[in-house]
């Protein structure tokens, strides 16, 4: 009888941890219950620290500075204790990956206790705002891809370039097989680097491949400026938006250089081209300039022009299987109508597109995560 006793003890003891284990694995993703340490810092940095209500406390030590101002797009005047510690709490957070520097006596530089990214045209702090129950950008536990560099010399800007390449978990495993290509552009002030760091390019196909919502695919990730000797730029104030020598990398030297060295499907109906706001711009001047190179196009906060509709004929539904273009709920009203204004051309004319609205987001990475996560599952399925 006592060794029954101890049994049916033991049993109930196991059950109850399983239990308690359970209650912890169900824990959001994300949640924060007491100030925590921002997963960007640098290892072992206890500031800036992220509190419960998504306010974020910012420390720097700088005992000789006359002033420290924290600039996270909005400025906030930080105050010097005794130690000559710098402090300052910020207005809660929207969740996402923000840029953020420290202006330390009119000199504008990055937070020692931060990691760097490239973004604002300079090397930058940066804090990431976990969201809650979401993790399709985090790595989870499936086989993992890789993004590789590779280095290729351009004969038309005479120069070495890096871009990055991202090959699915099977890539290796499976030496006869082909793939699909996307060419993805970053932002204006970044580089070649945003969406393998910023934009978690890799956990998000990862995650897509792995529970079958994309097709194994590869991400070409490649600088969106080429300063191509006595190439003309576009007179006027519109000539940011000339993209001829990007066009020509692209099309002359980038793709077949992927082609050559890497086992792509090299066809237009396996080529996308998309990109993020100026990547936009790029994705859409160099696809529609390009029909017998790409089938699929995407703008993410970054579309065509709206100001000549005529170039936008419905004929594009012969040339294109898939045009998306999206933008943030709370982007900038010029910004937001830029993207919507051209949706509105497209729909005039009865061309055939696919509009995305990121709700909640700005014109920031979390946008650019979300649209990439819907349009990848549209690319290569015929």
């Amino acid at each position: 009888m006592k060794t029954r006793t101890i049994i049916i003890a033991a049993a109930s003891m196991l059950l109850a941890a399983a239990s308690c284990q359970q209650k912890e694995q169900k824990a959001p993703i994300g949640l924060i219950t007491e100030p925590t340490p921002a997963s960007t810092n640098v290892n072992g940095k206890e500031y800036p620290k992220i509190n419960p209500d998504l306010s974020v406390v910012f420390q720097v030590n700088a005992p000789e500075a006359e002033t420290v101002i924290l600039d996270l797009g909005k400025q906030y005047p930080m105050a010097k204790n005794a130690d000559g510690i710098w402090e300052v709490t910020s207005e809660p957070q929207v969740p996402g990956f923000h840029y953020y520097s420290l202006i330390v006596d009119g000199v504008k530089v990055a937070d020692p206790s931060s990691q760097l990214f490239y973004g604002t045209g300079m090397m930058c702090s940066a804090i990431e705002i976990p969201e809650v129950g979401v993790d399709f950008y985090l790595p989870q536990d499936v086989p993992h891809g890789e993004i590789r560099m590779q280095r290729y010399w351009s004969d038309l800007t005479q120069s070495w370039r890096t871009c990055y390449v991202y090959v699915p978990a099977e890539y290796d495993q499976n030496p006869s097989k082909r793939y699909p290509v996307l060419y993805i552009y970053h932002g204006g002030g970044e580089d070649e680097t945003g969406w393998a760091i910023q934009g978690k390019a890799d956990n998000i196909m990862d995650n897509l491949i792995a529970g079958k919502e994309a097709v194994p695919m590869l991400l070409v990730m490649d600088r969106g400026e080429a300063l191509v000797p006595n190439a003309r730029m576009a007179d006027g104030p519109r000539s940011m938006f000339n993209f001829s020598s990007v066009d020509m990398l692209a099309s002359q030297e980038l793709i077949p250089m992927i082609d050559s060295k890497y086992r792509t499907i090299a066809d237009r109906d396996h080529r996308a081209i998309t990109g993020l706001s100026m990547g936009g711009f790029i994705a859409w001047s160099v696809g529609l300039n390009h029909p017998e190179l790409f089938a699929y196009i995407g703008g993410f906060s970054g579309s065509g022009m709206a100001q000549n509709p005529d170039a936008y004929p419905a004929s594009l539904n012969d040339q294109y299987k898939l045009l998306f273009i999206s933008t943030g709920s709370d982007e900038s009203p010029q910004m937001h109508s830029t993207v919507t204004n051209f949706r509105d051309v497209l729909e005039k004319n009865g061309v055939k597109h696919i509009f995305y609205e990121s709700m909640g987001t700005g014109h920031e990475w979390l946008n650019w995560r979300r649209c990439l996560k819907e349009f990848a599952p549209m690319l290569f399925k015929d």
